[in-house]
């Protein structure tokens, strides 16, 4: 009986060491590719056109494109959103954006950080890259109604966190900071 359990363990260990190596080196240009933001998304835009360009070749998987869609949408909310909803304070009688000019400013922090949202798009891209090779998940249906639904379901939650945004007097965009131009 110890025989047979000390070779399963055997074959598994290298299987184990292999997985953690490559976990580590990925962690590590993972981390290397932390501040270099315009190449990262250079990259996404690669991927996704390589992505595209299947779909649009084998003329399919229109269903996975659709539930990319979604999956983007909802990661579009999280990186346009507060971490803390001021909706939700204000009810509890907690802390809140600032709505005057006396009020004490509180920087804007997302809900969902730049690079985990860059990490999450650029993995579904990959993965629905990936599906697209499983001829099961190539459903036929009409796409155009895919489409029009995903645009409908795209402006009216667009238009809601836009109303949001400008109930609660918040920016989610970084425009960068000011800098002296001198005297002019």
């Amino acid at each position: 009986m110890e025989g047979l359990g000390s070779e399963g363990g055997a074959a598994a260990a290298p299987l184990a060491q292999w997985r953690s190596d490559f976990a580590r080196a990925f962690q590590y240009y993972l981390d290397r590719s932390t501040p270099h933001t315009v190449n990262r998304w250079l990259g996404t835009l690669a991927v996704a056109m390589i992505y595209i360009l299947r779909v649009y070749y084998v003329q399919g998987f229109y269903v996975v494109s659709y539930g990319l869609g979604i999956y983007i949408l909802n990661l579009l909310i999280g990186f346009f959103s507060p971490k803390v909803d001021p909706e939700l304070e204000s009810l509890d009688g907690g802390p809140s954006l600032p709505t005057s000019g006396s009020d004490e400013f509180k920087p804007f922090v997302r809900r969902l950080p730049e690079f985990k949202f860059w990490y999450s798009i650029t993995k579904a891209f990959v993965i629905a890259f990936i599906m697209t090779f499983i001829s099961l998940l190539d459903v036929p249906v009409f796409w155009p109604i895919l489409l029009c639904y995903w645009i409908v379901l795209f402006v009216l939650t667009m238009k809601r966190q836009i109303l949001h945004m400008i109930k609660y007097k918040y920016v989610p965009f970084d425009i960068g900071k000011r800098r002296y131009s001198g005297k002019k």
